[in-house]
Order: C-alpha cells, then sequence, then structure tokens
C-alpha cells in the first residue's frame, strides 16, 4: 500500500468541519478499512450505517462488473430486467402487502418521493415526524428531520413547509414510570398533535422504527401498536424511514418487523446494496402503488434504479438471505453485553440503547445526569464526547456521532466478529478513561 498522502485539497467533505481533518481511507476489508498511510480501523459506524456487507465482498462486486459490461444504464421510465428482479425481491422481503418499489437514488430523496406520494395518495398537505429525529438533508427531508443543525442550516434562506412535530418515545420526554406507561403517554401525544393539526389535513406520519444518527433508541413496547391504531382511526398513512435500520441492521429484514407492524410505506438506501452503489426508494402497499400507475405521480428521476446498482443490490440480498442478517443476530447480543457492561462500570454513561448491530452510548456528567455538553444549547464548547471518539480512532477503532452529540453511536458491518467487538469495545473503554480518567 503506497504511503504517498492522497488528500485532494480540493474536495469539500460533506459535514465539513474546519477544525476536523479527517483520515483518508484507501481500502477495505470487512469490517477493516485503513488510510493512505496503511493504518487499519476497524470499521465500527460502517462509514455512514450503510455498510452492512462489509468491504471487500466479491460477490457485489462481481455483480457490478457483470452488469455494467452488459448494460450500464437504462432510463428509470424504462423497464430492465434487473430492476424489474430487484422490485421482486424487495416486494418478497417487505411485511405483509407492501409490494410496489418506486426507485430513487438517495435516502433523503427515497423521503422526500414518499412523503410526496403520502401528500398525492391521501389529497392531504401535512406531514408529521418528530423532534429528535433525522430523515435527510435536501430540503424537503431536511424539513422532516427533527435535528435543528440540519433544519436550520436548510431553512436559512427558505423554510419548507406542512411538517409538523411530535416528541419521541423518550423517557426525558415524559413523565412515565414505566415502558408501558411511557408508550401509553408518547402515542397520546401524538394523538394529541394529530388532533389539533386537524386530521383530514395530515397525510402520514413519518418515523424512524429504532432511532438512527439520533440515537439508536427503541420504542417502548406498545408504541408502534398504538401508533398503527391511530393511524387507521384517523386515515394517516404510516410510513417507516429505514434508510438505517434496513437489511439486518437491527436484526431483521426491517426495523419495523421487529416490532410485528405493517407501515404504509417502507422507504429504504444505504444497506439495500450493502453501500457497494447508491441505490434508494419506497416500498408501498399494494393499493399505493395502483394510485401511483394511475397517473397522479409523474415525477422520476434520471438515475433511480440504476441497473449497476440494482444488481448491487441483487447481490447483497442474497447475502443477506442466505447467511448474512443471520451471522449479525448471532453477534449482535453479545455486542449488547460487552456495552451493557461498560454502562454498569463507567457512571459518566447515562445509558445504553438500540437493537441488532445499532447502539448508542450515552453520556451525561454523574454529578448533575445532564449531558457534559450539549452542542444544542452551546455549539461552542469542548465537547467530551467527540474527545472520546477521537481516542477511539487512535486506538485503531471508528465510532459515529449522534444527533445531539452526546453519544456515541456503535454500528458494525453484520460480518463482524466476536473477537473484533472485543478489541473495538476495548478501544472505546481505553478511550473513555483517556478523556474522563475515571473507570468506576
Amino acid at each position: 500500500m503506497a504511503n504517498e498522502r492522497l488528500r485532494d485539497e480540493s474536495v469539500i467533505q460533506h459535514w465539513y468541519d474546519a477544525d476536523d481533518e479527517p483520515i483518508t481511507i484507501v481500502e477495505g476489508d470487512d469490517a477493516t478499512v485503513y488510510d493512505d498511510e496503511g493504518t487499519a480501523y476497524l470499521d465500527f459506524l460502517s462509514q455512514l450505517y450503510c455498510c452492512n456487507a462489509g468491504h471487500s465482498n466479491k460477490q457485489i462486486t462481481a455483480a457490478i462488473t457483470k452488469q455494467a459490461e452488459r448494460i450500464p444504464y437504462v432510463s428509470s421510465a424504462k423497464h430492465n430486467d434487473t430492476r424489474s428482479r430487484l422490485a421482486t425481491d424487495l416486494a418478497e422481503i417487505a411485511p405483509g402487502s407492501l409490494s410496489d418499489v418506486y426507485f430513487a437514488i438517495s435516502g433523503s430523496e427515497a423521503n422526500e418521493t414518499a412523503i410526496q406520494i403520502a401528500r398525492t395518495v391521501q389529497d392531504a398537505p401535512t406531514v408529521l415526524t418528530r423532534w429528535q429525529s433525522y430523515h435527510g438533508g435536501t430540503y424537503g427531508a431536511g424539513g422532516l428531520t427533527g435535528d435543528p443543525g440540519t433544519r436550520k442550516t436548510l431553512e436559512r434562506r427558505a423554510a419548507t413547509t406542512g411538517v409538523g412535530k411530535f416528541l419521541p418515545p423518550l423517557p426525558d420526554a415524559f413523565d412515565a414510570e414505566t415502558p408501558e406507561e411511557l408508550a401509553e403517554q408518547a402515542a397520546n401525544h401524538v394523538e394529541f398533535v394529530l388532533r389539533n393539526e386537524d386530521p383530514d389535513s395530515v397525510a402520514a406520519i413519518v418515523t424512524e422504527p429504532i432511532g438512527g444518527t439520533s440515537g439508536a433508541y427503541p420504542a417502548p413496547p406498545g408504541y408502534f401498536e398504538r401508533l398503527r391504531e391511530i393511524c387507521d382511526e384517523y386515515d394517516v398513512l404510516l410510513v417507516s424511514d429505514e434508510v438505517i435500520t434496513g437489511f439486518g441492521r437491527c436484526g431483521d429484514w426491517f426495523g419495523i418487523q421487529t416490532e410485528d407492524v405493517q407501515p404504509d410505506l417502507i422507504t429504504f438506501a444505504k444497506g439495500v446494496t450493502g453501500a457497494y452503489a447508491p441505490l434508494a426508494g419506497v416500498i408501498a402497499d399494494a393499493w399505493i402503488g395502483e394510485e401511483i400507475r394511475s397517473g397522479s405521480y409523474d415525477l422520476g428521476q434520471t438515475f433511480a434504479g440504476h441497473p449497476v446498482s440494482c444488481a448491487a443490490a441483487e447481490a447483497a440480498i442474497e447475502l443477506y438471505r442466505d447467511s448474512l442478517i443471520e451471522q449479525g443476530c448471532q453477534v449482535a447480543p453479545y455486542l449488547e453485553s460487552r456495552l451493557r457492561d461498560l454502562e454498569e462500570r463507567f457512571d459518566v454513561i447515562d445509558t445504553v440503547r438500540g437493537r441488532g448491530l445499532l447502539w448508542s452510548v450515552v453520556f451525561a456528567d454523574p454529578k448533575t445526569n445532564e449531558p457534559f455538553v450539549h452542542p444544542w444549547v452551546d455549539g461552542n464548547a469542548n465537547n467530551p464526547v467527540a474527545d472520546v471518539r477521537s481516542e477511539a480512532q487512535e486506538r485503531g477503532t471508528l465510532f459515529g456521532s449522534g444527533r445531539p452529540d452526546t453519544q456515541v453511536i456503535v454500528a458494525p458491518p453484520l460480518c463482524v466478529t466476536r473477537s473484533e467487538i472485543d478489541e473495538a469495545v476495548n478501544a472505546l473503554e481505553a478511550a473513555m478513561t483517556a478523556v474522563f480518567g475515571i473507570n468506576e
């Protein structure tokens, strides 16, 4: 591997931070990536929570090559055999009567497409989403997002309309003594917001089944069942944002399946190809698909359902189906146990939460039970949670940052091994000790 620095100063990285100099990643192998100096890092954020199949899968790269050699591009307005086969595969793995697939390119565009479809078929303007959520960085998806950093950046010059917000089912947002009480209070709150928005004006509720970068938080038992009942009662569509939680990340094909609830629309991206090529889309209930085909939705994108990306997705789905989702399910309890062990021993950890291979380690000052620094309140203060991630990177493991950045997100590829989990959690423990100085 060449030691020559490969950084191109003309490139502006996304989520640009003038104080941060990102590493340059040039190679990868399963759950490990290598920078341009040959340093190895365990990839415990799957880059952007998308490299579910790891970094060196020859089955996926072979499928990409084969498709590119046969025909690399077919207009999204025409049929293509690879695209059609993938749509059939997605319909088979989607829950219940979700059977019609509309392709897009990125998760942001998938979520925008879902709300456009919902508004069209419901003939209603308003969409409800959670505070403390993330649904994308384009104007429409940014309007859905509850993270103020994203919304305020986009709304600095112009704001989107037609989006209302409700509180997430988090203990801090409600006064509940049990998970069941929390589920009831949080669902009742959604109904309160819906009634005060005028239910006839609300097209859909959009929510992640397990919080993604907003904190890997699962809902308390019974919450989604009640949310489904509320949507049915008021004739509102339920949209499950599966951009992060799909394709084995949380223990099933889609995160909402771990709640045993069927949504009306699912949005997907990231893991559908294992991130080997960009692809996204919406899986809709059959009646919604028929409505779109009737001519009520006359929009599209040039590269939506790109055949090369569809070939990558077909190969990835075959891997997930054969063994990879099961492999992730087998190691997920071990990752949880290692993280909960840290929670027991470090008083600076407020909570550990998540599902499958998507976890958050949330930090708080043990003297006040408040975040050491809340970046949405004081963005200029030094944040020790960011320091923990930097120290972990120095020790050879990459972790993710949450929204808000009071947490470390842990989300390795599904092919991760127990020994790699040990190595990564040990690096996190050493990083916490270096920053906070106390191992309780």
